[in-house]
This record gives structure tokens, C-alpha cells and sequence, in this order.
């Protein structure tokens, strides 16, 4: 499947510069605004019906009751803290750095909150960090399983509630689903808060 992934991204890659290049703003404006809204929510839709469609799902959902939520808060204090640790080595903004990885992986969402927050640079690395961790997590996810059999769900961090969820279930398994659903929702809702708490710190 990870082909298939890889190869879907490339030819997405080149017809992007491709028009970027020759062709009109219109076309892209209507594939990032509304062709992309359409397949994302598809997506969502797709994987609610194989949740709902588990008879064991819910059970599972009530069985783990707040307990669901120490994988979010893992992965939250993991990426901040490696935000800190990889600020200081490669003599950041501590606190901006902090800030980017408290993106979790949102991109869209990080990129400009953190650059409104801590300035230009912080804005393209707040984009970068966290579209690479979404990248990362569709290429390695066979590897990962490997390691853990839910590493992929805490490499995904909020990605996992939609663009990285379809591959995390086929490595994971479909019991993963509401693992990493549930995971990417939370930190999905955390993010901005956490990114704005993090900045109060300078």
C-alpha cells in the first residue's frame, strides 16, 4: 500500500508545480479549497462507517473511558518537550521551538499561528516541522509498527484523525481506529491552545 501512497504523492507533487507553473490560480484555488474539503471529509465519512459499523467499537470506546486520553497527553508532552530539546541543541527560540512542535502535526493551523506569534521564520518552520511529521508518519508507518505497534499513532500526533488515519489502520489493524482517532481529535483540539499558552512563556 505504501507505494501506492508514495506514488499518489509524487504525481500530486508535479501536477501542483505543473500548474503552478503553466497553468491558472483558479484551478489550484478550487483544488485546495474545495476538491480537497470534499476528500478530506469523503475520508472521514469512510472511516466513520467502518467505525460505526463495529459492533465492538463502542464497547471498546466506554471500556476505555478516560483512560483514551493518556495516549493524546503522551504524545503533547512528547512533542513539546522534543521542541525544547531540539530548540536548545540547534540554538533556537526555546519557546518557539516548543511552540512549533505543539502543532502536532496540524501544518495549516501551526504554520500561520505560530508565525503570527514568533515572527516569518517561525511561520515556514511551524509548516515545515509539521508537514514533514505527516509525511514522515505515511512513509515509516511499516517500519514503525515494527517497533511498537502503536508508534505510528503517536508519530501521526493530530494527523491521525484523518490524513494519516487510512494508513495507521492498515499497519496497526482496524482496532487501532479508535486509538487514533480519538488521539488525533484531541490534539487536533489542543493544538491552538497549546501553541498560544506556550508563546504567554516569553
Amino acid at each position: 500500500m505504501i507505494k501506492y501512497i508514495l506514488a499518489a504523492l509524487a504525481c500530486g507533487g508535479a501536477v501542483g508545480y505543473v500548474n503552478n507553473a503553466y497553468g491558472s490560480a483558479e484551478v489550484g484555488g478550487f483544488v485546495s479549497s474545495y476538491l480537497y474539503s470534499f476528500l478530506l471529509v469523503l475520508l472521514l465519512f469512510t472511516m466513520g462507517f467502518v467505525f460505526g459499523a463495529d459492533r465492538e467499537a463502542l464497547v471498546k470506546l466506554k471500556k476505555a473511558g478516560l483512560k483514551i486520553l493518556v495516549v493524546p497527553f503522551s504524545i503533547a508532552l512528547g512533542s513539546i518537550t522534543g521542541g525544547l530539546v531540539g530548540g536548545y541543541i540547534l540554538g533556537l527560540n526555546i519557546v518557539g521551538s516548543m511552540a512549533v512542535c505543539a502543532g502536532f502535526g496540524w501544518y495549516t493551523m501551526a504554520g500561520p499561528l505560530v508565525g503570527e506569534l514568533f515572527g516569518p521564520s517561525f511561520e515556514a518552520l511551524g509548516f515545515t516541522v509539521n508537514f514533514m511529521r505527516e509525511i514522515l508518519t505515511i512513509v515509516t508507518a511499516p517500519l514503525l509498527v515494527k517497533v511498537d505497534r502503536y508508534s505510528p499513532i503517536a508519530f501521526g500526533g493530530a494527523t491521525t484523525m484523518d490524513t494519516t488515519l487510512p494508513v495507521i489502520t492498515r499497519y496497526c489493524g482496524s482496532e487501532s481506529l479508535i486509538a487514533a482517532f480519538s488521539s488525533g481529535f484531541t490534539l487536533s483540539i489542543a493544538a491552538p491552545f497549546a501553541i498560544t499558552t506556550i508563546a504567554a512563556l516569553q
